[in-house]
């Protein structure tokens, strides 16, 4: 939630939706590991991307959290306006 609330407060992103707790199974250091984690989605434009990753890594405990970016092809034209507006 921190993470979230810091992107939105500092216009990185106009949204993040957090999806709740989910099991990850992954190789790390040569070893398995199983662990709960929190994905979430934020919401931004293509000129806030690096400036979000960038925020993303000072925060989070990870060495390498996932963060990558899904381009938004389509959509309500309102609702990008507002990502658009609120990103400013």
């Amino acid at each position: 939630e921190t993470i979230g609330e810091t992107l939105v407060e500092e216009r990185l992103a106009a949204c993040v939706n957090i999806l709740g707790n989910m099991t990850s199974i992954y190789r790390w250091e040569g070893k398995i590991a199983k662990e709960t984690e929190v994905a979430f989605i934020a919401k931004t434009t293509g000129q806030n991307v690096s400036g979000l990753i960038a925020r993303v890594q000072e925060l989070h405990s990870y060495d390498y959290p996932c963060v990558v970016a899904i381009p938004i092809e389509e959509g309500v034209h309102e609702f990008l306006n507002w990502i658009e507006r609120e990103t400013l």
